[in-house]
């Protein structure tokens, strides 16, 4: 078995190979060709442990172990620390081990980019508005410099000193007054946040806006109004039809006969995304999906072995 340390495991997680990775995965759970039964965690006074099993016809079947823990030094802020084993799908064997940290975060860039590309009005993405300074709002603007340098990106958060820094990563990113005004002035909004309560609201977007949200793992992102008005997409059903942690905060309870677009049947073309409504607000909602993390170890496994990075293990 291959061991990745922290350092080779985000090196090996090339952005534009983990973008056409995850398409693939997400077209894959649209087809109901994978095998992934709903997130379970294990709750501490601290956060919790999730456990997220799946299997991808052609990629593999691997398995993470996460933890989602409050920082007790800042209030509001949070680690997701884990470990991804990958398997191979024939005879199961360990492949690799990988550092989980780097991986959810470039995987969840990957699929929220993904989103954009998929239901915002403009194919280059416009205006963008990244909400957040953590973890993953650093690794959303890392992957939109790698994949998509000309985009006109602006960060908003709660502390300017970290939303300068997190801008930093975007070459010619701008820093905004306030959540709101970055929001005001987007075409498409990334939200990556820690929140326990909606951080972005309706009055806020204005028509033919895109978001794509994902954090929330402790409550809504979006506000009530938002996800009424919007054209709803998800990485698979139970991201409405699961309570939290499996499912989103923000899909609950959605009103009978509501639609939840698959985002997978968009990408293969077997549904409409905004079915051309440059008018219409889209959400796309993610709650992370074990699909997602065999497509990016396998990326990692296979950058690794072509690089000669890691540590082999006989287990």
């Amino acid at each position: 078995m291959l061991v990745l340390d922290h350092r080779q495991t985000a090196a090996a997680l090339r952005p534009d190979a983990v973008l056409d990775a995850v398409g693939r995965a997400l077209v894959a759970v649209a087809r109901e060709e994978v095998s992934v039964p709903p997130r379970i965690a294990a709750l501490t006074p601290n956060g919790l442990l999730g456990a997220m099993p799946g299997w991808v016809p052609g990629l593999g079947a691997a398995a993470k172990l996460v933890t989602v823990t409050a920082d007790p030094g800042h209030p509001g802020r949070g680690f997701h620390r884990g470990l991804v084993a990958l398997f191979d799908e024939h005879d199961g064997r360990a492949l690799a081990l990988v550092d989980g940290e780097p991986l959810t975060e470039v995987r969840t860039a990957a699929v929220a980019t993904r989103g954009a590309l998929a239901l915002a009005v403009r194919p280059a993405l416009g205006r963008v508005a990244v909400i957040g300074t953590g973890a993953q709002a650093r690794a959303q603007l890392a992957l939109l410099a790698a994949v998509l340098p000309a985009a006109r990106v602006t960060v908003a958060g709660r502390d300017p000193r970290r939303a300068r820094a997190a801008a930093a990563l975007f070459p010619g990113a701008q820093v905004a007054p306030g959540i709101e005004d970055a929001v005001r002035a987007a075409d498409v909004v990334f939200c990556c946040t820690g929140a326990t309560a909606p951080v972005v609201r309706r009055e806020w977007l204005a028509p033919g806006t895109h978001v794509s949200s994902v954090g929330g793992s402790q409550g809504p992102e979006l506000d009530a109004a938002t996800v009424r008005d919007a054209l709803l997409f998800a990485e698979w059903p139970g991201a409405a039809g699961s309570p939290p942690p499996a499912g989103a905060h923000e899909l609950q309870d959605l009103a009978p006969g509501r639609s939840l677009t698959l985002l997978g049947s968009v990408l293969d073309g077997t549904r409409p995304g905004r079915d051309g409504d440059t008018d219409a607000l889209t959400v796309f909602k993610s709650t992370g999906h074990a699909a997602l993390d065999v497509a990016a170890v396998r990326v990692a496994y296979e950058v690794a072995l072509e690089q000669g990075w890691g540590v082999r293990v006989d287990l």
